[in-house]
């Protein structure tokens, strides 16, 4: 089933191509989606999160980054930097993290849908949390590790033990998060100290570092058409945008490798 151009698109619709796609019932499945260039879709982010629980079932889990990369330290600011004289009191004053309660920064509208979904979870990390929604939600969030914020203590670690999917709608391989999780496989990556606000066990906050991986998205874009070009990656019309559909394993298997041929030891 598929959707004119000049027609709106609708939860059975794009339910429809996501089956068409290859999205099947029972799967687990991290989303990167922008709904604009999907197109009209006639109940907008509710709608979509209604198609995808069609497609995926009662026993399918949605996964989405629900990032807050402003809570940071502010000396690693750069779109735009602030003045040097402002950060100790952006660190002193930054809300700290609530898993409940902060909204995602740059996430898109349909990650926030997501989130405040009734019944949906939350991972406990200061600046890359994920939210989940299904039956497999409390095993892909939990134990969120704040120094292995990508890796093996992630969501994105548990969501390769779960031979989970990866759906990017209206976005390409340059917000593939799971990408991150080759970066944090590679023999001695680089590494970096980073900040953030946190909510403390009292109700208050605190300012805490930490050291973790440098992380670096810059090549995901080629790393991606490569990847593409193996067949690895199933294409195909959702609303009047395009989906990418992915094992979760075989991306990040593959970038393991493409970083391994493709960044110098200086680059990591």
């Amino acid at each position: 089933m598929t959707t004119d151009a000049g027609e709106p698109s609708t939860r059975r619709s794009i339910a429809a191509q996501l089956r068409m796609l290859g999205v099947r019932p029972g799967g687990t499945l991290l989303v990167h989606a922008a709904l604009r260039p999907l197109g009209f879709v006639c109940g907008g982010p509710h709608a979509l999160v209604l198609a995808l629980r069609d497609a995926l079932g009662p026993d399918g889990t949605i996964v989405v980054p629900t990032h807050t990369p402003d809570n940071s330290d502010p000396a690693q600011w750069r779109n735009p930097p602030v003045p040097a004289d402002w950060w100790p009191l952006i660190r002193a004053e930054m809300p700290g993290f609530d898993p409940a309660v902060t909204p995602s920064r740059f996430m898109g509208v349909f990650a926030e849908t997501v989130r405040c979904w009734p019944g949906a979870l939350r991972s406990s990390h200061p600046h890359v949390s994920f939210a989940a929604l299904g039956p497999a939600a409390e095993r892909v969030v939990a134990g969120h590790s704040r120094a292995d914020m990508l890796g093996e203590g992630s969501p994105l670690a548990r969501l390769y033990d779960l031979d989970a999917s990866v759906l990017l709608l209206g976005v390409d391989h340059d917000v593939n998060t799971s990408l991150h999780l080759a970066e944090y496989r590679r023999p001695a990556p680089p590494r970096e100290r980073l900040g953030a606000a946190v909510r403390t066990a009292d109700g208050g906050r605190e300012w805490v570092w930490w050291q973790d991986v440098g992380l670096d998205e810059t090549d995901f874009g080629a790393l991606g058409r490569d990847l593409e070009a193996t067949g690895a990656v199933r294409t195909g019309r959702v609303g009047t945008g395009i989906g990418r559909l992915m094992r979760q394993r075989a991306a990040v298997d593959f970038a393991q490798q493409w970083l391994a041929r493709n960044r110098t030891t200086e680059d990591a």
